[in-house]
């Protein structure tokens, strides 16, 4: 089931305020939505490249269920530099920031804007931006949602580059192939058509290539996978709970499988999303809003949430307290039956759409989800 993103229609609910913020690095456009709810970390998002915040997350935001989980949370949408709604070109000789920059610019926002935490939902560009961030500040992220994320340097821009001639010529189709697979550019044309046309005219094309060069020269993120008992206070690596999603068709699936499988098992959890390309947050928002509701519940916040699509009945707590979930959990308290409980209601939500299973502790955690 595809979905068709209308451009005109994708303005969010809700009293949202812009700021344009100083950080050590240039100044960072962000929009505000809701005011910060007691001591609640609030939801931050990072978008892809060839996008912004609109049109990267508004799909998802604006869904029922998805509003009705950020209730309880205040939104802070970034858009990297240059690339909102009518940003204006940068001068010549503008350098701009490198990925690792980018992620040094956040700080400095949650600093001018009062926010004492964070659980960042990051796509592409943007999941690696967040990434970065949470390995540098590990006590201002509380949790993550890493979708088509890459951790390894290098990547999409050099494969495409080398099958098309030019750079600024070809922008726009190296920026569709980031986003969508072969099948996808053909099979459902009038989504992607409503992209190239966005990507091509609604982003400053010079400020999209500098954006797409910073990417392109990324570092690695030299994350591993700790071994229990010997390593998991010296290792580099989220300490975060993290959520990775990629859509079973999309060309990000492989780097988000490597980067599953560097990252600490018993605080990840791979969702892999059946019949979806490379926008889950936009062609399957209410499946991402659901797995996004479990994660929540898991870290300990929304003891419920009323979800339109189930008959108004409310779905219980998965239980686990921020506790259990912290940065020190030991691996026999992510095993524990309030951890079974959070993973028996995704999977029993989620079972009568083909949902396999969890894999068990010493494995990825991962779950294959037919939408």
């Amino acid at each position: 089931m595809s979905a068709i993103l209308d451009l005109d229609q994708i303005a969010c609910c809700g009293n949202e305020v812009e700021h344009d913020i100083e950080t050590p690095h240039g100044v960072l456009h962000v929009t505000m939505r809701g005011v910060p709810k007691g001591n609640r970390p609030v939801i931050l998002t990072y978008h892809d490249i060839g996008l912004n915040h609109k049109s990267c997350f508004n799909t998802l935001f604006n869904y029922e269920d998805m509003q009705e989980i950020t209730q309880h949370f205040a939104v802070i949408h970034v858009d990297a530099p240059g690339q909102q709604e009518g940003a204006p070109p940068f001068p010549r000789g503008y350098c701009y920031p490198t990925m690792d920059e980018l992620a040094e610019m956040l700080p400095s926002v949650m600093t001018q804007l009062s926010i004492n935490s964070v659980i960042g939902i990051g796509v592409g560009a943007g999941a690696y931006v967040l990434t970065r961030f949470a390995l540098n500040n590990p006590t201002l992220v509380e949790g993550l949602v890493l979708i088509n994320v890459d951790s390894c340097a290098e990547g999409w821009i050099d494969w495409a580059a080398s099958k098309l001639s030019g750079w600024t010529s070809n922008l726009v189709d190296i920026v569709m192939a980031h986003h969508f697979s072969t099948d996808e550019l053909t099979d459902n044309q009038e989504l992607i058509q409503t992209y190239r046309l966005h990507i091509a005219h609604d982003i400053n094309q010079d400020n999209l290539a500098l954006f797409c060069g910073s990417y392109q020269y990324r570092r690695d993120l030299e994350i591993e996978r700790p071994v229990v008992g010997l390593n998991e206070d010296t290792v580099n690596t989220l300490t975060c709970p993290a959520l990775l999603v990629v859509g079973d068709t999309s060309p990000a699936v492989d780097p988000v499988v490597e980067c599953n499988s560097r990252l600490n098992p018993t605080k990840t959890t791979l969702l892999k999303m059946a019949d979806c390309g490379g926008l889950p947050q936009v062609v399957q928002p209410g499946k991402l809003a659901e797995a996004f509701k479990y994660f929540v519940q898991g870290m300990g916040y929304i003891p419920y949430v009323l979800l339109s699509h189930l008959s108004n009945e409310s779905v219980p707590s998965a239980g686990m307290s921020r506790l259990a979930r912290s940065r020190t959990t030991s691996s026999s308290s992510i095993t524990s039956m309030e951890s079974s409980r959070s993973r028996n209601n995704l999977n029993s939500l989620l079972d009568s759409s083909g949902t396999a299973g969890l894999d068990n502790q010493c494995r990825p955690q991962t779950m294959e989800v037919s939408c």
